[in-house]
């Protein structure tokens, strides 16, 4: 029999979120971001109010991680809107996908405070 892999499933980082979806947001993933997973934590580059995955370090907004994509998207050659936990919500860390130069506990942990600066706690 073969074996079957889940990939991961829209959503299921989150653990607690505020009433009536307030914790939500639509934001646009910039063109050129590629194919962002479900559960992939966002950064806002300054000059285009766009989000890209927050890699480690940058200095163009994007490095520090603000929201998460519930959904994922292909922003390859197109902008594309997704919806987003933007505040007041408890989410899993371990269900958490990141971009590729955010490749360590440490990094991870930056990213954690980052997004309770915003009012989301990452719990492990």
């Amino acid at each position: 029999m073969p074996t079957l892999t889940e990939g991961p499933r829209p959503g299921e980082f989150i653990m607690s979120e505020a009433n009536w979806h307030r914790s939500r947001d639509v934001i646009t993933i910039a063109a050129g971001a590629g194919k962002v997973p479900p559960n992939t934590v966002l950064g806002k580059v300054t000059a285009s109010s766009k989000y890209v995955p927050s890699p480690a370090t940058g200095s163009d907004g994007s490095q520090v991680g603000t929201v998460v994509s519930i959904y994922g998207v292909d922003a390859t050659s197109v902008d594309v809107k997704v919806t987003v936990i933007a505040r007041d919500a408890e989410i899993n860390g371990k269900c958490l996908n990141y971009e590729a130069t955010v490749n360590d506990d440490t990094k991870k942990a930056a990213k954690a405070t980052q997004l309770a600066a915003a009012g989301i706690i990452v719990r492990n």
